[in-house]
């Protein structure tokens, strides 16, 4: 048997992508959902507590990126706009960048992987059935448009 649970959480954010053709080359926003999964093989009552759990992926969005933009440190715009807002740099290779090092622009795959860290980090933080880990980390920037995230295997 398992047993897993999904939490949601939205928020308001901006980014753009010039190294792609297209309308995402402008600045531009999205209300923006994410979903963590977190199963276990265990037969348990409780995967992991909402609340916590709810709680600490929640403030880590809402503080670095909710009201904010995404940027990649490739564009021009990531070195101007710090001083006029939150910015959350993609790509940025500074010390504990284990988050977005290695991923250059805010798509909507890397915001999926990016969100997936985050998801992994906040879960060990917190009281869990035994084997409890994060599935899968589905992330909407449209109704229409959303990339999936699941840890390697």
């Amino acid at each position: 048997m398992s047993a897993s649970v999904t939490i949601r959480h939205n928020f308001e954010t901006g980014h753009r992508l010039p190294h792609l053709s297209g309308k995402c080359e402008n600045l531009h926003g999205h209300s923006w959902w994410v979903e963590v999964t977190v199963a276990t093989e265990v037969d348990t009552d409780v995967v992991v507590e909402f609340g916590a759990f709810k709680k600490a992926l929640r403030e880590w969005i809402d503080t670095h990126l909710d009201h904010g933009l995404m940027l990649s440190v490739n564009d021009p715009l990531s070195q101007l706009l710090p001083g006029y807002g939150k910015v959350f740099k993609f790509g940025e290779d500074v010390p504990g960048n284990y988050l977005t090092r290695d991923l250059g622009w805010p798509t909507v795959e890397n915001v999926a992987h990016m969100l997936g860290r985050v998801a992994v980090h906040a879960l060990l933080q917190q009281s869990r059935a035994q084997g409890a880990s994060v599935t899968e980390v589905k992330v909407s920037e449209t109704h229409v448009n959303a990339a999936t995230w699941k840890p390697a295997e």
